[in-house]
Parts: C-alpha cells; structure tokens; sequence
C-alpha cells in the first residue's frame, strides 16, 4: 500500500505548467496586433460637411486635409499654411499613389477650396477628392 502512495506524490510533484510558451504566443499576438492594426488618421478641426446624393465611401488610406468655414488649413491636427501644404503632400507621396480627402466645411469659401486643390496637385497628388456626407434618399 505505501508503494502506490510513493506513486501518487510522485505524479504530482511531476505535474507542473510551463507558462513560457503562453507568455511567448501573447507577446507574438501583441506584436501582430501592433503591426497589422490600422489607425485612423484624423484632420484634426471638426467641419460640417456639405451633403450630397451621389457621395461613395472612400478609401480607408486618404491623406486627410480640413479646410475651415474661415479657409483655414488644417492637417495632423495643426494647422498648416497654404505655404506648407504642397511640401506635406510631397512628404506624405513618397513611393506611394495615396489620395488626398479635403474635408472642407460646409461654409467655406469656394475659392479657398479651389485653392487648397491645386496646392495638393502641385504637391504631387493625383488623385484630389472632396468630402461628403451621403444623402439618404
């Protein structure tokens, strides 16, 4: 009787976890999270967009510019010059044919819009599109 007694302490003193391969998964699954997560990049200044029946939804990669009911430019959450728009646009297409999304707010003026549209096309966009909020019919 005490040999299956030795048995039994004997199973459970061999008994025991290996926390290392779970810490191991949870820090690769942190580091895939991490790479493959995509963040939102936002303009930085709310605008009311104008409205429009015939708005699509747009790329989730935009280069996003706001453009203020006073025509102020706003990019990253700062606001920018119409000098330093272009050189941001250069910046940001650098291997890369990224579209640029104005936010212009629903009051601004349309020359400024105009405006910030050839600021980004002599920054090197190619594609300039203008946002909106979809009508529901």
């Amino acid at each position: 009787m005490k040999y299956f007694a030795d048995k039994e302490e004997t199973d459970l003193q061999k008994a025991e976890v290996n926390m290392s391969p779970l810490i191991d998964m949870t820090f690769l699954l942190l580091i895939f999270f991490m790479v493959t997560a995509v963040f939102v990049q936002e303009s930085g200044v709310k605008v009311n967009k104008p409205r429009a029946a015939t708005a699509e939804i747009a790329a989730t990669e935009n280069l996003l510019i706001a453009l203020t009911k006073d025509g102020r430019i706003h990019y990253g959450g700062q606001e920018i010059s119409s000098v330093q728009l272009p050189a941001i646009v250069k910046k940001a297409m650098q291997g890369k044919t990224q579209p640029v999304l104005i936010m212009a707010d629903d009051g601004a003026p349309t020359g400024s819009l105009v405006r910030v549209i050839d600021l980004c096309r002599s920054g090197g966009a190619v594609e300039v599109n203008v946002a909106a909020t979809r009508e529901q019919p």
